[in-house]
């Protein structure tokens, strides 16, 4: 008797996969109308799949659109989901495929228990024959019309199939050993049941080099339902013939298996690597973006994690959807958070680009005023100003800022030419100094007599002269007095001194004049030394605010010293003074 175990080592619910891939949502709708309204009966594994990669393209699809119009500048909480004419369309036509499947499948059910009722009629038939063994050569024929039903009875429910053809094996040998036929006629039909065995066998042989294993596979199963409808064969050879089926049946079985366990493999090892892939989308979304370059940086290196994702196969099928929730949510959260933060940016723009356009309209309005001074002072704020506004998108602010620079030039041009001649003077005052400041530093090498006197005259020459340049301004008032205080360090030149002097000659003068000219004088005196101090108090906090690290900051804060060094040395002149009318009156 065979081993029934032996007929089926592998399940034979393992459905084929399809192998065709699909590119767009089209190609896969396409086929779903195919089985939704074609003839043959659509399998789960076919439709499975064909869900799942046409919502992994329409989901990309959509993914698209929303960066699309966030990379144009679209407000991320005004984005609306369209209706998609091919998802509707696809909802239809898988409504049709599941009724059809279930209409199917009762069918199949119905039928399976129909055949399962046939063939246990089928078998009691044949016990019946069996009791009456004297009767046997007479219901031979009626035997072998049994056995033609049996072949032509198809499948019966799974969980009974082969408790069903076990039992059919065992009362059909055990008929055929009660047979009494002549010997010649039974040992024909066991002749032709061994040619029949022997066929399946050798086509069960060739399977080993079917290129497709999933269809040996399925060729497999068709030659065992044959080789159990076939009669048996001589005693001597039962156990032979059947040992080669099963040795060819366990190659190809070896293979299918085999092919599934590297399927799963591979499904494995796509798992794997889509869970790196979400490893990384998820530390890239946690790190932090200081501005707008950090953003797109990381946006490019999703976007390249996204195409290696397309380019995975499956997963395992209790995992793929659960690895791809997965990914689509640490994506869009980063995808998220970016459109929250370019909200923002879009409304910092939004508020500087009014600022902008507030200095714009200033800037106009004074682009054809006259008053030159007041308003070079007044455009040069509003360009200080412009500076410490934030961006605007680029289009507008080019716009913005030629606005601007247009009123400004058209104020300064108009300026530049009514002050042409001023200009020219200027630069003739820059000429005159700088003869002065040569003229200074050829007296520093000089010791002659009267030096004192050439230095002064020069001086006072020097005070006569008007403005020069601005942009040389500082540089001359610079050179000028770094040579004038050499000189005065030179000749030990001490303007406090020679004061102080007079006024100590002038105090008797003073005093002749009546008693309360020295007092009022000392009063007077006093409310200056006040008033002095005061403003160095005032001077001095005004340099602790000073920025020194540009080069105009550094001359601002020397002339600044300087002046509060000449107002230090008035207030020590006027302390001598009070104590030189102190001791007149003591006298």
């Amino acid at each position: 008797m065979m081993d029934s175990q032996e007929l089926n080592p592998v399940q034979e619910n393992l459905e084929e996969q399809p192998k065709h891939t699909y590119a767009t949502k089209q190609e896969v709708l396409e086929r779903v109308k195919e089985l939704a309204h074609g003839e043959e009966t659509p399998q789960k594994a076919e439709v499975d799949i064909l869900k799942t990669v046409f919502y992994k393209l329409h989901l990309a699809e959509r993914e698209a659109q929303m960066k699309e119009y966030l990379d144009n500048g679209g407000n991320p909480e005004e984005y609306r989901v369209m209706p998609d004419a091919d998802e509707e369309a696809f909802k239809a036509e898988m409504s049709i495929i599941k009724e059809k499947r279930q209409k199917a499948f009762i069918e199949q059910e119905a039928e399976k228990q129909d055949n399962l009722k046939k063939k246990l009629d089928i078998i009691e038939k044949i016990k019946a024959m069996i009791t009456s063994p004297e009767e046997a050569n007479k219901t031979y024929q009626e035997f072998k019309a049994l056995q033609q039903q049996w072949k032509e009875t198809k499948a019966v429910p799974a969980e009974k199939a082969n408790e069903l053809w076990r039992t059919y094996q065992l009362y059909t040998e055990q008929f055929y050993d009660l047979l009494k036929l002549n010997s010649e006629a039974r040992e024909y039909d066991f002749k032709k049941n061994l040619e029949a065995k022997t066929k399946l066998c050798e086509a069960a042989e060739k399977l080993a080099d079917e290129p497709d294993v999933i269809s040996a596979f399925h060729q497999l199963q068709e030659l065992h339902q044959q080789y159990r409808d076939t009669g048996p064969v001589s005693k001597d050879l039962r156990e032979e013939i059947w040992n080669r089926f099963k040795a060819a049946s366990t190659v190809v079985n070896k293979r299918h298996q085999q092919h599934f366990e590297n399927l799963r493999a591979q499904e494995e090892d796509n798992l794997t690597r889509k869970t790196a892939l979400c490893e990384k989308v998820e530390a890239i979304a946690k790190e932090e973006n200081k501005g707008s370059a950090d953003w797109e940086k990381h946006t490019k290196q999703i976007i390249e994690i996204q195409q290696e994702w397309k380019t995975i196969g499956f997963a395992p099928q209790k995992m793929n959807v659960k690895i791809f929730e997965r990914f689509r949510a640490a994506c869009d959260d980063f995808f998220g958070r970016k459109g929250e933060y370019f909200k923002a940016i879009k409304e910092t723009f939004a508020a500087n680009v009014e600022k902008k356009k507030a200095l714009v309209e200033q800037a106009q309005a004074l682009k054809d005023s006259t008053d030159w001074k007041s308003t070079t002072d007044k455009l040069i704020n509003l360009q200080k100003e412009w500076k410490t506004i934030g961006m605007v998108p680029k289009k507008i602010g080019d716009q913005l800022w030629n606005d601007f620079l247009t009123a400004c030039n058209t104020f300064f041009e108009a300026r530049n030419a009514a002050t042409a001649g001023t200009r020219n003077e200027e630069r003739d005052n820059l000429t005159k100094k700088r003869d002065i400041i040569e003229q200074l530093k050829q007296l520093a090498e000089e010791a002659g007599d009267n030096l004192q006197a050439k230095v002064q005259e020069l001086v006072d020459e020097y005070a006569t002269i008007g403005h020069v340049p601005f942009k040389e301004k500082d540089k001359i008032f610079k050179e000028y007095h770094t040579i004038l205080d050499k000189l005065y360090n030179d000749l030990n030149i001490s303007t406090a001194r020679r004061k102080l002097d007079s006024f100590k000659s002038n105090l008797k003068n003073m005093a002749e004049r009546g008693a309360n000219v020295l007092d009022n004088e000392r009063a007077r005196l006093l409310r200056r030394y006040d008033q002095l101090r005061q403003d160095i108090n005032t001077y001095e906090n005004n340099l602790g605010f000073l920025n020194a690290s540009s080069k105009k900051g550094n001359t601002l804060i020397e002339e600044m010293n300087r002046k509060v060094q000449k107002l230090k040395d008035e207030v020590e002149l006027i302390k001598q003074k009070i104590k030189a009318i102190d001791a007149e009156n003591k006298e």
